[in-house]
């Protein structure tokens, strides 16, 4: 079934919600001149975004429901962390409707809004099942300095650093009656003592990569507290060159420890939390190897780490952060561009971000159709049942002449129509090559949606 709207309390407007997030999904384009069809279909999009009916909280509420009619019954991983949507370019003609206001705090240059979103996987297979809450704010056109602001005496809840936790309770109240259980990963932005001793509970875990050298109960520091525990494991990965930093390719020795711990409250953290919390370190660190450059993982999980799997799965999720990140590349300048919008209101370009970050995970599920076996995920997910008797026509077009140019997958199996929309971003086909990525992808369907509106017309017109 393809993802949308279920419920905005008119059936006109679910019909156009879906319409929107259909267009957005086969042309992969923001404007939405070029996501219309003719001026009216142009004037009913503008209606829709600017319709004090559609909230931004509506738009949240169906794209939780999606994710939890998807994630029924599974463990999944939920993975959070926050993207800047800057406005700048074109802040003469944005309204100042209080839905955008400065991205910067030590000057008024920024212009924008703020996305938090909580990106729900399956723990096993990583596959996207949608987002169990999304954050969505902006500061105001004034907004003053941390020291002006004097942000250290401000409660938590006052804080701009409680998303994390906001967000976190969120994912809690979406997911705890829906799935068996749930790990929330974030950055060292999240290393807060107030959401440790807070968030855990019998289905929620947090792991999170620590930020500051924490004094513990036992009057040793959290950095060091493993340097007399013997390496429980190690394996290889390579890193990748960076002419940025000057960094050649290598390959990394990673070396496993982990313990239990117990953190001392902080002296920033409100007296009603315990005074100190047992999680368990796990710290993934290149070995013979020193300086800036050098790999180096300290992650604190309220998961009990009593074995080197389990140690090893902690690190894998939270390799997993890239996700995320290719979530805020597709809403922005690597995809659908969403800062060069041309909308004139802040809330209507806050509503179409998240119209297109659902349909990123469509996106998603198109390219992990290739790390599935055959058969487990069917082109409906994706294609209409015209989109895929096109895409027949398109396979024969992009076959080559030997075999392993050759479309491969059987009918209505979703990766033989992501091999299609591959071919036509400019992938090669070969599939003991690099799989397509979701840029590729994303270009594909641009490609996509062009052909199949001229076949469209072909079709009306010789059947007349």
């Amino acid at each position: 079934m393809r993802r949308g709207f279920t419920g905005l309390g008119d059936k006109r407007l679910v019909y156009r919600g879906n319409k929107i997030l259909s267009d957005l999904f086969s042309k992969s384009v923001h404007s939405i001149r070029q996501l219309s069809r003719n001026e009216s279909d142009a004037k009913a999009v503008y209606r829709f975004l600017q319709n004090d009916r559609v909230s931004e909280e509506d738009i949240v509420e169906n794209l939780v429901h999606n994710c939890q009619m998807a994630c029924a019954g599974k463990f999944v991983v939920c993975i959070q962390d926050t993207t800047e949507v800057n406005l700048s370019s074109h802040g003469n003609r944005i309204n100042k409707d209080g839905f955008v206001g400065t991205t910067n705090a030590k000057n008024s240059q920024g212009l924008g809004f703020f996305v938090h979103p909580s990106l729900v996987l399956d723990a096993v297979s990583g596959t996207p099942y949608g987002y169990s809450d999304i954050k969505i704010w902006n500061r105001s056109l004034d907004f003053k300095s941390k020291h002006e602001r004097q942000y250290g005496k401000l409660p938590m809840e006052e804080k701009e650093s409680y998303k994390w936790i906001e967000v976190s309770k969120n994912t809690q109240a979406s997911l705890r009656d829906v799935v068996a259980g749930m790990v929330i990963v974030q950055d060292r932005e999240g290393d807060i003592y107030e959401q440790f001793a807070s968030i855990p509970d019998a289905r929620t875990d947090l792991l999170i990569r620590a930020r500051a050298d924490r004094a513990l109960a036992d009057g040793s520091k959290l950095f060091s507290c493993l340097a007399d525990q013997p390496c429980q494991g190690s394996y290889e990965v390579q890193v990748d060159a960076c002419a940025k930093t000057r960094r050649k390719k290598r390959t990394a020795k990673i070396e496993i420890r982990y313990k239990e711990v117990e953190l001392k409250r902080t002296r920033a953290a409100s007296k009603a939390v315990a005074a100190s919390i047992k999680l368990y370190l796990v710290e993934a660190k290149e070995a013979n190897r020193a300086g800036p450059g050098r790999v180096c993982w300290r992650l604190l999980t309220s998961l009990p780490i009593e074995t080197l799997e389990m140690a090893e799965m902690c690190v894998e999720w939270y390799k997993w952060r890239w996700t995320i990140e290719e979530v805020f590349k597709i809403l922005k300048k690597e995809g659908y561009n969403i800062e060069a919008s041309e909308l004139e209101h802040g809330s209507s370009v806050r509503k179409l971000s998240l119209l297109i970050m659902e349909v990123i995970i469509q996106l998603f599920l198109m390219r992990l159709a290739y790390a599935v076996p055959e058969g487990e995920m069917s082109a409906d997910s994706c294609f209409t049942e015209e989109e895929q008797a096109f895409l027949e026509h398109q396979i024969i077009r992009l076959e080559g002449r030997t075999g392993k140019q050759k479309n491969p997958y059987k009918e209505k199996g979703l990766k033989r129509y992501v091999w299609a929309i591959a071919r036509l971003g400019g992938w090669k086909g070969y599939e003991s090559k690099r799989h397509p990525g979701i840029t590729t992808l994303w270009i594909g369907l641009k490609y996509f949606k062009a052909a199949m509106e001229g076949w469209t017309i072909h079709k009306d017109v010789s059947t007349r």
